[in-house]
């Protein structure tokens, strides 16, 4: 980037743009001198024990729900004692007189709850690579038989880690939702690729991640086969995408090289993450893959999203409010910045 833009950049608002979602962030580095006198979080405890006769997720206890779990010794998946969608409901759509302002349909889906392992005082960020493998291939083995089940066209995985970002249970655990449509935030993406497809005839994460690696400014770490950057158009403060430099669309298409790799980076992220406010990162993850809605997806490049909420310590959080909500979404701290302080830490010990 030319030297005088970069300062423009660095110092002055500006506004950037998300071309896999179609939207645009503003930056205003100069706030991040501001003095803060809002909400205060707690800081969450950094020791657990590795069994807890009171966690609903642990082997042997009893759910919620009723149900007890079995003494599972790697990971485990059962469904949702409280599913957001259920399988089984009837076909409905509301449309009062016609005129497109009252509209409703039924939503078919499963929910399901995946524990990463038995025991209840580790993460991403302290298990053994081998341990979060088994993890891939469970999340690989669960898509594969969703996809198959009639009438579901999107498998989200997703892990909400931290009471922070509504964690109700700090067992490893996350959730994976089949739905009957796409969801709104791949929908978005999946027609930002097919548009850049359609324009340039070739992939717009293939491209970018060319761009970033070029660039290094906001690559944060990175192995044969992922990279993981701070992305141009972040919008919460340490947010990162993850991208497979090879071009495919979901976890059945995962080499076996492959699995290593994701499970490899997926800790180094989160442990690089723990190490920025030295406690366990709160954080909302979830990968993208293709839909499976009986059509071919050749524009779908397989990724992952982080996005956690603190900002200046581990007791100040970032607030989707006021302009953010009404307007557009707005950060202080670039992701240049961003990037340079995550980067600084993968390796320390």
């Amino acid at each position: 980037m030319d030297e005088k833009l970069e300062l423009i950049f660095r110092e002055q608002s500006h506004r950037r743009f998300n071309p896999l979602s179609g939207e645009w962030v503003l930056v205003s580095p100069h706030r991040t001198q501001r003095p803060w006198q809002g909400a205060v979080e707690a800081v969450p405890p950094t020791e657990r024990p590795q069994y807890d006769p009171t966690c609903y997720l642990c082997p042997g206890n009893t759910r919620a729900g009723g149900v007890r779990n079995p003494k599972y010794e790697s990971t485990y998946v059962f469904e949702n004692d409280f599913a957001a969608l259920k399988k089984d409901a009837p076909s409905a759509r509301l449309d009062l007189q016609d005129k497109g302002l009252l509209v409703a349909e039924t939503e078919r889906g499963i929910c399901r709850v995946m524990c990463f392992l038995p025991r209840h005082d580790l993460t991403l960020a302290t298990m053994q690579v081998r341990d979060i493998e088994a993890v891939v291939r469970t999340w690989t083995a669960q898509t594969r038989e969703l996809a198959a089940v009639p009438g579901l066209k999107h498998v989200q995985i997703f892990e909400n880690r931290g009471e922070m970002m509504g964690a109700s249970n700090p067992h490893p655990h996350c959730q994976i939702w089949a739905t009957g449509t796409v969801p709104e935030a791949p929908t978005r993406e999946l027609t930002c690729q097919q548009n850049y497809g359609d324009r340039t005839h070739s992939c717009l994460l293939c491209d970018y991640i060319a761009l970033e690696d070029a660039e290094r400014v906001r690559v944060v770490c990175s192995n044969e086969s992922f990279i993981a950057v701070v992305p141009f158009w972040a919008v919460w403060p340490f947010e990162i995408l993850l991208c497979s430099r090879r071009h495919f669309g979901a976890f059945p298409e995962l080499s076996p090289s492959e699995v290593s790799q994701l499970s490899s980076i997926l800790n180094q992220i989160v442990s690089t993450y723990d190490r920025v406010f030295d406690v366990p990162f709160p954080y909302s993850m979830g990968f993208h893959q293709s839909p499976f809605d009986g059509s071919e997806h050749p524009e779908w490049h397989f990724h992952a999203h982080f996005y956690p909420p603190l900002l200046r310590s581990a007791t100040v959080r970032k607030f989707m409010v006021g302009f953010e909500m009404l307007g557009t979404p707005q950060r202080d701290i670039t992701a240049e910045l961003a990037a340079e302080k995550l980067r600084s830490l993968v390796t320390k010990s």
